[in-house]
């Protein structure tokens, strides 16, 4: 498969909805690829992957080296790369200099970061230096504790004026793509008719050019999900009967059998 392109990915904007997924493994990354437009190496995997219980404590090199295992994994979907808070908000200077890191390091096509109006100038500055960066307005976890909770956006009169002003700000500042997470549907709807990017709806409106899930919460691995989330599998109960039969069958000695053991080729000694 030819792995889709910055470009390819922007030019679907009001055509077929994107598909996007998280993905911080590898083989997870070969299962998923042939199915994703897109695999987003999320700074999430803090909470998936770490059990942190915010995205905060997420570090650069944690991103580099789960990015690496995604992209080394795969070959169709377009790989973009979260930067984890910290590396990017003290300077466009600083924002480029780990941006570059992402991309050399773990061979991806684009970093996502969050932000509207305050991060358009960081944008503007890595696009201005073929950095494509995919932007992330409405709920940003990043900023959890200032929000102090997940809870949607969109609501009142004036965040969504403000929400108008993130979404042009990223557009213009040359983001080709946005996500927009945890807005109210017809808020997000509108949102997205505003800006001429594709925008990525997670909790937002069907109606976003594509949209993206955390994988582990859509496949049923989660132990709590938010409300946007459609469970398409069941994994956890798939995965804890398979090791209680396996604890019972050790216990038992009735693993490993002889289907699952190596033979001596020559007899021992006496």
């Amino acid at each position: 498969m030819k792995r889709m392109t910055v470009p390819e990915f922007q030019a679907q904007k009001n055509q077929e909805p994107l598909v996007m997924l998280t993905c911080y493994h590898a083989f997870m990354g070969r299962i998923i690829d042939p199915y994703c437009d897109a695999l987003l190496v999320g700074d999430s995997l803090g909470m998936v992957a770490f059990g942190f219980e915010s995205t905060v404590p997420v570090t650069l090199d944690m991103m580099i080296l789960h990015g690496q295992a995604v992209v080394k994994n795969t070959s169709h979907a377009l790989i973009v790369v979260d930067m984890p808070f910290g590396s990017y908000e003290e300077s466009p200077q600083k924002a480029f200099t780990n941006a570059c890191r992402i991309l050399k390091e773990t061979g991806c096509s684009a970093v996502k970061l969050e932000g509207g109006t305050s991060m358009a100038e960081t944008i503007h500055f890595l696009t201005e230096r073929n950095i494509p960066v995919m932007a992330h307005i409405g709920l940003q976890p990043q900023s959890i504790q200032a929000l102090g909770s997940f809870k949607a956006r969109g609501h009142e009169e004036e965040i969504q004026k403000s929400l108008e002003n993130d979404i042009l700000a990223v557009a213009q500042a040359g983001a080709f793509s946005v996500v927009i997470e945890a807005v109210v549907e017809p808020v997000a709807a509108l949102l997205t008719q505003r800006v001429s990017i594709p925008t990525i709806g997670i909790g937002a409106s069907a109606a976003c050019d594509g949209q993206v899930l955390v994988l582990e919460d859509m496949l049923g691995l989660s132990p709590n999900t938010p409300k946007f989330v459609k469970r398409y599998g069941h994994l956890a109960s798939a995965v804890d009967e398979a090791v209680k039969t396996y604890s019972a069958d050790v216990r038992e000695r009735a693993f490993p059998t002889s289907l699952n053991t190596y033979k001596l080729k020559m007899a021992l000694a006496s």
